[in-house]
């Protein structure tokens, strides 16, 4: 029984994550930290053109495909019955013809 002992190869001991993470610093608890880098400006917001449409969803995505669901939270709508209105885009109008059986599609200027 001893040699069987022996040819056992004890498990291999991982590093906790706690003392992976744990990183100790010279500058005390309290002190102020380290200047950041500046932070990078958000591009500016396209304004939007004017052109608007307004959708109403008028069709359930029940036993619907599951891109027409995608598309139609996408534009915003997920209840029956509910408008919203969007920027007249090619990427909106792309994903109204996706669902056009399931939405009503208004122009407003």
């Amino acid at each position: 029984m001893a040699e069987e002992k022996d040819t056992k190869k004890a498990p291999a001991k991982k590093a906790s994550a706690k003392k992976a993470a744990a990183v100790k610093t010279d500058a005390p608890k309290d002190a102020a930290p380290a200047t950041k880098a500046p932070a990078k400006k958000k591009a500016a917001a396209k304004k939007p053109s004017g052109k608007t449409v307004t959708v109403t969803q008028i069709g359930s995505p029940i036993g619907r495909k599951s891109y027409q669901r995608a598309t139609l939270i996408g534009l915003g709508l997920n209840k029956m019955h509910k408008t919203r209105e969007l920027e007249d885009t090619p990427a909106v109008r792309g994903m109204i013809e996706k669902v056009k059986h399931l939405v009503r599609v208004e122009d407003a200027a």
